[in-house]
């Protein structure tokens, strides 16, 4: 118990005595301004001089367009061929397309009961 109490003691001596001691530290350096961050591709361009480029569909394709889910979606039917879509998940007008709207994410399904 002596032991314990001679440690115990020891250790908050050598706390108050640690905390005695006095460290100058610098100052820190002044700041400085950081730099401007550069635009995010897609995004719309800051400058509205620049021209902006279109492709347009053949003369002959059908094209719909409609929301879904909140998302812009184009659908492009070309006479004769199967239709694909142009989807617009960031708003931006950076169009992915794809065959289907399909996102080909299942929803894994086990079984729970099974009559035999």
């Amino acid at each position: 118990m002596r032991r314990l109490l001679a440690t115990a003691l020891l250790l908050a001596a050598m706390g108050a005595a640690a905390q005695d001691r006095r460290v100058e530290v610098p100052p820190p350096p002044p700041l400085e301004p950081v730099p401007q961050a550069p635009a995010a591709p897609g995004a719309p361009a800051a400058h509205p001089e620049e021209p902006v480029v279109v492709i347009p569909a053949g003369k002959d394709d059908k094209v719909e367009e409609f929301t879904q889910g909140g998302n812009r979606v184009v659908k492009v039917t070309p006479p004769g061929g199967r239709p694909y879509y142009l989807y617009d998940s960031s708003g931006y007008g950076d169009w992915v397309r794809r065959e289907s709207l399909d996102s080909g994410v299942r929803v894994p399904m086990w079984p729970i009961f099974t009559f035999d």
